[in-house]
């Protein structure tokens, strides 16, 4: 009696879950199958989020209307070229190692596939990641020669091309594509990101801010540390030591512009003992053009440097 019990219990739970999915993927059809919004709220101000979601949208089309084309035997393989290198073997050269994915059973981001390469595939391939959302800038790499966050990062589905995807250039290679960024937030933490006073709150309780000092952060305080904007300056790449980079310098500008705090001038003087810390930036706008989330470091450096003058 108990065993048909359970029997009849699984198929009600069965029934339940399957309508629930079902109507997940009709919702995800009709968001795919829409027409683009050019007022989406989330993607205002943010070019680089609306070309990848145009990329991923269209990318998705392509290999939904291939797989509703084809026979179900047919897969749709996609070339990704990985770089490897293995410190336990310190005499084998790097190499880029070929693994090919089936876009119809794969996520539409590069982080998908590389989650579906390292489970099904090769297990030891090395790389980082965690929040898959673009916040905590943990799966930075190469792809296709732009610095960016795998995770943000649509695949190209055409299927003629390689997708190449490398460490972090100018960096010290830890593992496949894991990257030594001590040095990057050991300058990160020399510029004192955090809110620094000379006295509490009149309240006792919390530092209060105009909503129009408050606007003046925008652009300033999304910098998730992803190191895409400082490993592509060709400035750090021949002064890493000397010169701060633009992630650091992005997040020291966020805190001199903070109207709660009161050590802006000593923030800026700070820059001033060494001059290589700020002026090795030559403008060449890089990093403006690598940021996964269309900020303007090269602008907050400018302005460091018209105030430092001015001043």
């Amino acid at each position: 009696m108990w065993k048909r019990w359970i029997i009849i219990g699984n198929e009600g739970l069965k029934r339940v879950v399957g309508r629930v999915v079902q109507k997940g993927i009709n919702k995800y059809k009709r968001g795919y199958s829409s027409t683009k919004r050019e007022d989406f709220p989330t993607l205002k101000d943010h070019p680089a989020a609306k070309a990848n979601a145009a990329e991923a949208v269209e990318s998705q089309r392509r290999v939904q209307h291939f797989t509703a084309a084809a026979p179900k035997t047919r897969p749709l393989m996609k070339e990704f070229q990985v770089y490897r290198w293995n410190p336990n073997l310190p005499y084998k050269k790097p190499f880029l190692q070929s693994y090919f994915v089936d876009l119809s059973t794969c996520g539409p981001m590069v982080l998908d596939a590389l989650q579906k390469i390292k489970a099904e595939d090769d297990s030891s391939l090395s790389y980082r990641r965690s929040c898959r959302e673009g916040i905590c800038g943990s799966c930075s790499m190469n792809i296709d020669g732009l610095n960016t966050v795998a995770c943000l990062k649509p695949i190209d589905s055409d299927t003629s091309k390689p997708t190449t995807i490398t460490p972090l250039p100018h960096m010290f290679v830890i593992k496949d594509l894991v990257v030594d960024l001590t040095n990057f937030y050991n300058q990160y933490k020399s510029i004192e990101p955090w809110l620094k006073t000379k006295k509490g709150p009149e309240d006792g309780r919390e530092y209060r801010q105009s909503p129009e000092d408050r606007k003046k952060l925008d652009g300033l305080y999304e910098c998730i540390l992803c190191a895409c904007c400082t490993t592509s300056c060709p400035a750090y790449w021949w002064n890493p030591e000397a010169y701060l980079g633009p992630a650091a310098l992005i997040n020291a500008y966020r805190w001199i512009s903070d109207s709660r705090d009161d050590y802006s001038e000593e923030r800026l003087e700070a820059l001033k003992q060494d001059e290589d810390k700020l002026y090795r930036c030559r403008m060449v706008k890089n990093c403006t053009a690598a940021c996964p989330k269309s900020l303007d470091p090269a602008s907050a450096i400018d302005e460091m440097k018209a105030r430092r003058v001015s001043k």
